[in-house]
């Protein structure tokens, strides 16, 4: 039958319930559970299969739950789960004693299987029954057998298996109490104590330098080896480690408030060492522990009690905290976030919170580029806060600003990208009597970002800087010639977000110095709108003079194909942040080139978009509108496309900022390049001038835009009626 069912040639049945295989498909050996039972009478002729249904059953779920699929595993747990809410007391022992044996005769054969998902699939099997309503019904001999059976793997070579024993542990926790702990305690404590520490002979014998070297060794090999040691120590796995502080973190949740005497010193200490350790999984695992030590024991919103932990060892928590909020590796600062929410629900009283520590990092999490910590960050402020930030960041102000100007300097780019926001948020929302004595040192500090190696870093501190020039215009004032040049040079950047900024940022400088600034703006405006004519027909993205460095989001062409840059390089696992740290590496953001005429173009359309919302300079925008639409409808560059977009987008802005009156003078400059754009095989051109043109029939009619349309080309009529009809 076995060899008819799998289509086997040969087999044998191996200790624990499996048939081996030679599957002539396959070409190899496999191991499936199957359905055997093999009983001899005393003549050594086999008895009719004695097996009830509900044992074939659970082999057909072993079957599944075993298998090598997710899938499959998730399949047989439903089934398993089915037929478990039904089963006799007799029927579930039967269930019991089918999951012994396979220990049993594991043990016999010294512990060894063939595959880790059929050891994986008795924990997990096993935990379904452990979890089933009714936990009268497990036996004290099959508890005792698997929480041995689980302990024994929490050192399993395989990842999974130590998972679901750990898992299996908590159940256990769950269902019968913190004796369960007090019978696992010794084995867990002892697999965490000896797996802190990772011996790295190996590698501390490579940086041995040989007596017959030359002694003076360079120190850039140096950084670099250190460099590859952090990278290995931080993003490795650290054998049994993060798992078996998994299996504690279990525990804990499910011992609830019955945990809190077995929270000692040693304890805690311990977790304070995984908090700090050099591995990125195991600081992670820690904060999630500390997470369910801190609120152990706590009723909802209810504060907990003065001898807990969490009050006790408050300013320990926070303290670690505060550094995993600060952590450079997303998913530490994701845990550490959780943490600090459940610690802070926990305990209320200010005191015992040591808001100078955690407030400025909770902060800068708001802003964080990972979006899972941002938006937990913003939802824990807003629960912090109770509407009242404001004045939360002005109690604390000195503490805020040094944080932020320390992390300005930090090494991950996304980190000085959202202190830069952060300080900007600083200028424009805190009370400029709080913020006045820290003005100089914040923006110098910005001035320092704003020449970043990092695209995204210099555009939150060009932002920036716009908000301080606007809101404290007379401490700013002795560092605008250093700011117009970065300013102007962000308006032709070759990132288009970063020209954005640099429009928004120069049209609050000329808010703050009014016909000062506007005089020295508008003059660069034309000079730029003006520019387009030197614009050659071919862009330039790979100048012969800076080979190596091109524009970001375009194919490196020389980059890519340099044997140099990719020849005895540090090799980086995935989602590593080293090569973000200034490093290098593939999404370093750290590409620069010339700026080419279009580019600079396309920031001075931006930079009149912004200017036209301010009142006093109507007039003058609009004289330049003639201009704009002269240097628009040059299209002998490669690049036209998007400077004509750009124009799109911006027109129904500056028609509504100058007025419909005013704008209806200058409307037909526009009409070819954007119906040059409505017909073209270029999509982004396309749907900007259906939005363009749109909102302008909005704005001034559709009648009226149909009757200067007709007037201006005849035959640009079929096209809006088409573009209208498709609103």
């Amino acid at each position: 039958n076995v060899e008819k069912q799998l289509g086997v040639t040969e087999h044998c049945i191996t200790t624990h319930g499996l048939v081996r295989v030679n599957n002539q498909s396959n070409k190899g050996y496999i191991s499936r559970p199957i359905s055997i039972t093999m009983e001899c009478n005393n003549d050594g002729a086999s008895p009719p299969n004695p097996t009830t249904n509900q044992t074939q059953d659970l082999d057909t779920f072993l079957a599944l739950i075993c298998g090598h699929t997710k899938l499959e595993r998730e399949r047989g747990i439903a089934k398993l789960n089915v037929t478990l809410s039904s089963c006799t007391r007799e029927e579930y022992g039967c269930f019991e004693s089918k999951l012994i044996t396979f220990v049993t005769s594991l043990g016999a054969s010294e512990g060894c299987c063939d595959n880790w998902e059929i050891e994986h699939g008795h924990i997990l099997t096993a935990k379904q029954l452990v979890l089933a309503p009714d936990t009268e019904r497990v036996g004290s001999e099959f508890r005792e057998v698997y929480r041995e059976f689980a302990l024994k793997n929490l050192e399993h070579n395989e990842l999974r298996v130590r998972q679901e024993s750990g898992e299996f542990i908590g159940a256990l926790c769950q269902q019968f109490g913190v004796g369960v702990y007090v019978q696992c305690q010794d084995q867990i404590f002892t697999s965490i104590e000896e797996n802190l520490q990772r011996g790295c002979e190996g590698r501390a014998s490579e940086t041995t330098t040989d007596e017959n070297s030359e002694s003076d060794s360079s120190s850039n090999d140096e950084m670099k080896f250190y460099d590859k040691a952090q990278i290995f120590h931080d993003t490795a796995g650290w054998k049994c480690l993060e798992t078996s502080m998994n299996c504690l973190k279990q525990v804990v949740k499910a011992c609830g408030s019955s945990f809190l005497p077995f929270i000692s010193e040693k304890l805690i200490d311990l977790l304070m060492n995984t908090l700090k350790h050099i591995n990125r999984f195991v600081r992670e695992t820690g904060y999630y522990v500390c997470a369910s030590l801190v609120s152990c024991g706590r009723v909802g919103d209810t504060e907990v009690n003065n001898d807990h932990p969490a009050r006790t060892h408050s300013k320990q928590f926070a303290l670690c905290f505060a550094e995993g909020l600060a952590d450079n590796w997303s998913q530490v600062r994701m845990a550490a976030s959780v943490a600090t929410r459940e610690f802070i629900l926990s305990v209320k009283t200010p005191e015992y919170l040591y808001f100078d520590q955690l407030i400025p990092r909770m902060c800068l999490n708001r802003y964080y580029v990972a979006e899972g910590v941002r938006l937990y960050s913003q939802q824990t402020w807003s629960m912090v806060s109770q509407g009242h930030g404001k004045q939360l960041v002005e109690e604390h102000i000195d503490n805020v600003v040094k944080f932020y100007l320390d992390e300005t300097t930090a090494d991950n780019h996304a980190v000085r990208e959202a202190a830069c926001a952060c300080i900007a948020e600083l200028a424009s929302k805190v009370c400029k009597d709080v913020v006045r004595s820290y003005v100089a040192a914040l923006l110098e500090a910005l001035l320092v970002c704003f020449k970043d190696d990092s695209w995204p870093v210099r555009d939150a501190a060009c932002v920036a800087c716009g908000c301080f020039v606007y809101c404290f215009p007379d401490e700013s004032r002795s560092s605008m010639d250093r700011l117009y040049v970065m300013f102007f040079g962000n308006l032709g950047d070759p990132i288009a977000s970063v020209r954005q900024g640099a429009a928004m940022a120069l049209s609050n400088v000329v808010k703050a110095y009014g016909e000062e600034a506007a005089t020295i703006v508008i003059d660069r405006v034309v000079e730029g709108v003006k520019g387009i004519d030197k614009q050659s027909a071919s862009s330039e993205n790979y100048p012969a003079d800076e080979a190596g460095l091109s524009q970001f989001g375009v194919v490196k062409k020389i980059r890519d194909n340099d044997v140099a840059s990719h020849t005895d390089q540090t090799m980086y696992s995935c989602g590593s942040l080293a090569p973000k740290m200034r490093g290098g590496g593939c999404m370093d953001h750290q590409f620069h080139r010339a700026s080419e005429p279009w580019e600079i173009c396309d920031g001075c359309i931006s930079l009149l978009t912004e200017l036209s919302a301010n009142p006093l300079l109507s007039s003058r925008i609009s004289k330049l509108l003639p201009l704009l639409g002269d240097s628009c409808s040059k299209k002998h560059y490669v690049h036209h496309y998007n400077l004509l977009t750009t124009l799109c987008k911006c027109l129904p802005t500056i028609a509504k900022s100058l007025g419909k009156k005013t704008f209806k003078n200058y409307i037909e400059i526009f009409f070819d390049p954007v119906f040059y754009c409505l017909k073209s095989d270029n999509q982004l051109a396309v749907a900007a001038a259906q939005d363009c043109l749109r909102s302008l029939s909005q704005l001034i009619g559709v009648g009226i835009l149909k009757g200067r349309v007709e007037n201006h080309h005849p035959g640009y009529l079929h096209q809006l009626e088409d573009c209208l009809c498709a609103m």
